[in-house]
């Protein structure tokens, strides 16, 4: 039971298994509600419903008609995916006996925190999703936009590894007298058991959403958890898997969320032809570029994506709380901008929506979704093999683990 306890809790799982399994649970997901696994969406309601606690009135406002305000973040399924996935990671967390108030030594961090998430916030609704939405979900939903966002991503977490990576951003380094972080043999071992408290009464929670009739909250509830605990376990995080192939060379994660994908892809596909679905396919256009490009560079600056920023600031870390708060506003300001600056005529209303089943059928769309994914893992295994930061592509066949 120890060992068991210890692999489950004491270790990271390998992101593999993590994203596989979520990737599993996303298609089942949306067989069941007929949406996808998403988060910015539901933060952008959060900031319409802030602005209508301090009288602003937003009936008028397009985006948020567009993305439907219908009730309460407590009252509708997206919401309980992101409470699900900010309780979920808590608790394995606390499981682990791994939470702990982490403050940046340089206090910048903070105030590029806020810039990054407002900017990724900005970026991921201009795009009609962030990195689940329009990248880990959106590929299995054979939607086209998803791959003109990952291209534009990829784009913008360049430009913004080049950002962090300049002495005006980076600043002079905090140094600190001795290690004052106490041995982990002498952390409070109450942890465990607040975690344990918590997942008896979420699953309570549940429960009483499925006894009560509110089914879909219910699975809402559910899923959101399972997500957070498998992002939290797999440390999984989609700005490291383009930060890293351009800092490190490293492509672990990249690789990973490809095989996700591919998995998700597949099972999706089964779930559409089975039950006669249709898949969730979003406006592909100008927009989808900017708010990919635009959403890269935020992730970076923040230093983690929505994902990684949840299970991150449920650990303690501090720098992610005002990423969380930049990205509600981020988010809102685009909600503001997409009819009242125009935005929506300028970058949006050109674009249509394009699924690849509609243009090639299901067979042709599942091949040419897993080929593509798969000339991105070769690409990723080939850049982690060749690529150093400050040097480039070397000759030689000089391998990472990993």
């Amino acid at each position: 039971m120890k060992l068991l306890w210890n692999k489950v809790f004491n270790q990271y799982w390998s992101p593999y298994v993590a994203i596989g399994i979520a990737g599993i649970l996303s298609a089942v997901y949306f067989g069941i509600t007929n949406t996808v696994w998403a988060v910015t969406g539901e933060f952008t309601r959060l900031g319409g419903h802030i602005l209508q606690l301090f009288g602003v009135d937003i009936s008028d406002w397009a985006y948020f008609k567009l993305i439907h305000m219908d009730g309460t973040t407590f009252s509708r399924t997206d919401g309980w995916i992101v409470w699900g996935m900010f309780i979920g990671a808590l608790i394995t967390i606390l499981l682990a006996n791994n939470f702990k108030i982490r403050v940046p030594k340089q206090k910048r961090r903070l105030v590029q925190g806020f810039a990054g998430g407002i900017i990724a916030g900005f970026g991921a609704r201009l795009a009609l999703g962030c990195n689940l939405a329009a990248f880990f979900t959106g590929v299995p939903q054979f939607s086209f936009h998803a791959w003109i966002f990952i291209v534009a991503t990829a784009v913008g977490t360049y430009i913004g590894v080049k950002v962090v990576s300049a002495k005006w951003w980076k600043g002079k380094p905090v140094l600190r007298k001795g290690n004052t972080a106490p041995p982990a043999k002498e952390r409070r071992k109450i942890q465990p058991y607040i975690g344990a408290a918590l997942a008896l009464s979420y699953a309570a929670l549940i429960l009483y959403f499925f006894l009560s009739g509110k089914t879909m909250l219910g699975v809402a509830a559910l899923f959101g958890a399972a997500f957070g605990i498998l992002i939290e376990r797999g440390q999984i995080c989609f700005t490291s898997a383009f930060r890293d192939l351009f800092i490190s060379g490293r492509a672990l994660m990249t690789k990973a969320i490809t095989m996700g994908m591919a998995v998700s892809s597949v099972v999706t596909l089964i779930i559409i032809v089975a039950y006669g679905l249709d898949p969730i396919t979003k406006i592909a256009a100008p927009s989808t570029f900017v708010g990919g490009v635009l959403f890269g560079i935020g992730i970076v600056m923040a230093a983690g994506c929505e994902t990684g920023m949840m299970y991150r600031l449920m650990e303690g870390q501090v720098v992610f709380l005002p990423v969380f708060i930049g990205n509600i506003i981020g988010a809102t300001a685009l909600a503001y901008a997409w009819d009242h600056m125009g935005v929506y005529n300028l970058l949006v209303k050109s674009g249509s929506p394009v699924n690849l089943i509609e243009v090639m059928g299901p067979a042709g769309a599942l091949i040419v979704t897993l080929v593509l994914l798969g000339a991105g893992f070769a690409i990723a295994v080939f850049w982690q093999r060749k690529y150093r930061f400050g040097v480039g592509f070397k000759k030689g066949d000089v391998k990472h683990v990993g």
